[in-house]
């Protein structure tokens, strides 16, 4: 019983910290990278849809993306959500058949910028994996009738441990990041 909520609190744990490392790849740095526009929701027959299932996107320089839409009726309204999209600041042209999107240099002000909402998604992960880790002890304070105490405390460690590579998965991911942002 015990080894089944230290499970369970490890892999919902192990999914806050992927969503995390999602959230770290939709902030931009001074490259293009397809992953920056994998959130972007476009107005498709007024269903929003993500960008990546309504066109092919490629990186053919360090600062252009080239999204090649499969529909062509659509592209309007994907160069419409590219623009919108905050925190991008690209201004997408299109030929007729091709939209490249040219990303600007980014700014020191900008990097750190950037750095702050990495942060700010940081400690929401962080604060996600303490609250699997509140439920699970709670969970494990419920077994203490039926287990014996000893039993639930090296439980309560072990989900201690746990928690912390959890978290420091979180930090070290956090740390690349970061660098990746303020390297010109």
């Amino acid at each position: 019983m015990i080894a089944d909520v230290l499970s369970e609190a490890s892999a919902r744990m192990q999914k806050a910290v992927e969503v995390a490392k999602d959230d770290f790849a939709s902030v931009r740095t001074g490259r293009a990278n397809p992953q920056l526009f994998q959130k972007i929701m476009v107005s498709y027959y007024g269903t929003p849809t993500p960008l990546a299932q309504l066109a092919s996107l490629a990186n053919p320089e360090a600062r252009t993306l080239v999204v090649t839409p499969y529909d062509k009726s659509a592209m309007k309204d994907i160069e419409q959500a590219i623009r919108d999209t905050p925190n991008l600041g690209a201004n997408p042209s299109n030929d007729g058949n091709i939209i490249r999107v040219t990303l600007p240099e980014l700014t020191e002000e900008r990097r750190k910028e950037f750095v702050k909402i990495v942060r700010s998604k940081a400690e929401d992960a962080r604060v996600s994996v303490r609250n699997i880790r509140r439920k699970a002890k709670d969970d494990l304070e419920a077994l203490k009738g039926e287990v014996g105490d000893d039993e639930v405390g090296r439980g309560e460690k072990e989900l201690e441990h746990v928690t912390k590579s959890h978290v420091d998965q979180i930090d070290e991911a956090l740390k690349r990041k970061e660098a990746e942002l303020l390297e010109v």
